[in-house]
């Protein structure tokens, strides 16, 4: 994924996040994370150069708050974040076309999950036709596949539960907002998969 910020963008969207009102570093840093849906969460030594590098600028203050440093935007940083607004309003684009990104993101790893798991069970009812179709002999033991092919659709259904739940609590922990329409659709999918099941059995 390309940078989040481009050139030159931080220093200027540090300066719009301090217009809002004063912040502590750590502030700083977790609003930078949430604004860009967990796509950017800089270190400490990315974002405290720059908070000096805009108090020797005369554009920050800094004060001793506690164990903690408070910055505040001066005058001149006002005046320098009032006249670049239109560069302002690109950031904010650009850093909402990324949370839509994730988002997306987010939706085509479940849709891909939901199409494994249909191609499996296609799959393993496909097998079990196959193995219908032949001849019984004495030593075939209906409940011994029954409880093999079961073993087979557990496994399945763990793998795709796990898949499932990586990909979301990834995102989230990301900082990524994690829309209900994604939620509504993987909904949708499992009841489908689930009616599709049943009719298959009820078939046999």
């Amino acid at each position: 994924m390309s940078p989040v910020f481009s050139h030159g963008d931080l220093r200027l969207y540090l300066l719009n996040l301090l217009d809002e009102g004063p912040r502590h570093g750590y502030d700083i840093i977790q609003a930078l994370s949430d604004r860009t849906g967990g796509t950017y969460t800089p270190s400490a030594g990315t974002v405290y150069p720059r908070l000096a590098k805009l108090e020797e600028e005369g554009l920050v203050t800094k004060t001793v708050d506690g164990r903690k440093s408070v910055y505040e935007i001066t005058a001149a940083g006002r005046a320098e974040v009032a006249t670049r607004r239109g560069d302002l309003e690109g950031i904010e684009a650009g850093l909402a076309d990324s949370v839509r990104l994730i988002a997306d993101e987010v939706r085509g790893s479940v849709k891909e999950a939901m199409r494994s798991l249909r191609a499996d069970l296609a799959a393993a009812s496909r097998d079990e036709q196959a193995g219908a179709s032949a001849r019984p002999t004495e030593s075939d033991d209906i409940r011994a596949r029954s409880r093999e092919q079961l073993h087979r659709a557990d496994a399945l259904i763990n793998r795709f539960r796990a898949n499932v739940r990586t990909e979301l609590r990834t995102h989230v922990a990301r900082g990524g907002d994690l829309f209900a329409d994604v939620v509504d659709e993987l909904e949708r999918a499992v009841d489908q998969v689930s009616s599709d099941l049943a009719r298959a059995l009820r078939g046999r």
